[in-house]
């Protein structure tokens, strides 16, 4: 993970919920640069109410505009006081949240190779606690979590898969919750590691404060 977050990728991310009513798939795409703290995100969910979500990460700041409340403007928000209210979802989407969360896999196993984007990779294996599981979700969603965590009398069944390239990099992470009728995987892949990344943030004029965020694409 440190050798990622000295890095610079492409970032595509899946998520995908299901119950017994279907599976329903999010994107997140764009790119990272990891030791400067700069990105550009697109967030889509096909069919949501608000579908798609612009997303610029500048330090310690993230503008977020989406194609129904901010079609023109930028909201903007600190990035450490930005919560995640879903499971396994990344705060904003930040991809260095999964980084954070991967790093701190439990009962971790080497799990054979993979090729991905014609590179063989290392896959390893392991579960992600009850202390992972929660990092920055916002409060009600850690009470349901942890209410949960009561009722089973043991951690809540995370898993969590990494791949990394011959240098010792994170190429891949997927983290999964399935919880009979409800399932949960979000699978994140970083390519064209170290290729430079070039992002301007929009003008501070064109962006209004904001303290939260809410609906399912910031997370």
């Amino acid at each position: 993970m440190a050798a990622t977050r000295a890095t610079t990728a492409r970032i595509d991310e899946k998520i995908e919920v299901g119950d017994e009513r279907g599976s329903f798939p999010l994107t997140v795409t764009g790119d990272f640069d990891m030791a400067a703290d700069r990105g550009r995100l697109a967030v889509d969910f096909p069919g949501g109410a608000i579908s798609h979500l612009d997303e610029v990460f500048a330090g310690d700041t993230v503008y977020l505009r989406n194609n129904k409340n901010t079609p023109h403007g930028w909201n903007m928000l600190e990035r450490a006081a930005a919560q995640s209210h879903y499971l396994l979802r990344a705060p904003v989407n930040d991809p260095e949240h999964v980084l954070a969360q991967i790093a701190l896999m439990r009962r971790v196993t080497h799990s054979g190779q993979d090729t991905i984007n014609g590179t063989r990779c290392v896959r390893y294996r392991g579960v992600l606690d009850h202390a992972a599981i929660t990092l920055r979700l916002s409060a009600t969603v850690r009470e349901q979590a942890d209410a949960a965590r009561s009722e089973l009398g043991t951690d809540l069944p995370v898993h969590a898969e990494a791949w990394t390239d011959p240098h010792g990099r994170l190429v891949r992470a997927r983290l999964s919750f399935n919880a009979g009728t409800a399932h949960l995987t979000t699978t994140l892949s970083l390519s064209d590691l170290g290729k430079p990344v070039t992002i301007t943030p929009p003008a501070a004029t064109d962006a209004q404060p904001v303290t939260v965020t809410g609906g399912v694409l910031p997370g």
